[in-house]
């Protein structure tokens, strides 16, 4: 007899959370959804809020305010192609690699996987500005293909 999945999974908390940080990570420091951890020796913020259920990595990269357009542009770029589950994002003048998710319904695999992509974002900015080795499209529109909005690509009409 197969049992409802909500009995087999585990909704995910700040205890679940802070423990499998503390396998995961080189170092945790804090407690209640604001820990400050290293992972593979950088610095991350793991940040939750268990009231609204919402749970975010984040990890510094750059100063924003000294970001070229043509590098805003590739982490736009990047936030549709090659950072998959995690985003570039500015905040408080400073670029990040972000994370954001639901935190009851996030497993332990996705935790571990967001970790590894925040980390991967970071460490690929400037270059392949990439989470994983998977590409999901190519950011450019095929010369054989149509272009799906014309009016917003002139070049392409």
């Amino acid at each position: 007899m197969a049992l409802p999945f909500s009995v087999l999974s585990q909704n995910m908390n700040n205890e679940r959370l802070q423990e499998i940080l503390q396998v995961e990570s080189d170092s945790v420091v804090g407690a209640n959804g604001r820990w400050q951890i290293t992972y593979k020796e950088a610095p991350m913020l793991v940040l939750t809020d268990q009231t609204n259920d919402r749970m975010r990595i984040i990890m510094p990269i750059t100063k924003g305010t000294t970001l070229s357009k043509e590098m805003l542009q590739a982490c736009l770029t990047a936030n549709f192609h090659t950072a998959l589950d995690v985003k570039y994002a500015l905040s408080d003048e400073l670029l990040w690699a972000v994370y954001i998710h639901p935190l009851s319904p996030l497993t332990e695999g996705q935790l571990k996987s967001a970790l590894a992509q925040v980390y991967s974002a970071a460490l690929t900015f400037g270059t392949t500005f990439s989470s994983t080795d998977l590409l999901f499209g190519g950011g450019q529109i095929p010369e054989d293909q149509p272009d799906p909005s014309p009016e917003l690509n002139p070049k392409r009409g």
